[in-house]
């Protein structure tokens, strides 16, 4: 499975309420067209332990969603990419709504496994 960190902050006039709305809208979409496998919950950064490392960002906000696989990560980017519905229209709003994103992702390794499983 591959997982995608999004990291960002809300622009300075929007409610943590109203984008939680948007993104629950999106993910629905999204997962209706088969494009992810699943996703998390916003979540809020506790920058003030020991544990978050990470001085280089200062991203507030994050969120992860999952695919299958690389075939239906691709799938999900090209769609997005080409601007097809569903999920454009949702996609874009949520873009209005954050400024500072970063994304990453990352795949599971299978035990055993000397290489990422990417299919």
């Amino acid at each position: 499975m591959i997982h995608m960190l999004s990291t960002f902050d809300l622009t300075p006039d929007e409610e943590s309420d109203a984008f939680q709305a948007a993104y629950a809208e999106f993910v629905a979409e999204l997962e209706a067209a088969d494009l992810i496998a699943a996703a998390g919950p916003i979540g809020r950064r506790v920058a003030d332990t020991p544990m978050d490392t990470d001085r280089a960002r200062t991203q507030q906000m994050f969120s992860v969603m999952s695919f299958r696989d690389r075939i239906q990560l691709d799938a999900a980017y090209a769609h997005i990419a080409a601007r097809r519905a569903p999920a454009t229209a949702t996609h874009l709003d949520m873009h209005r709504r954050i400024v500072n994103a970063v994304f990453l992702c990352w795949e599971d390794q299978l035990p055993g496994a000397s290489s990422p499983a990417s299919a």
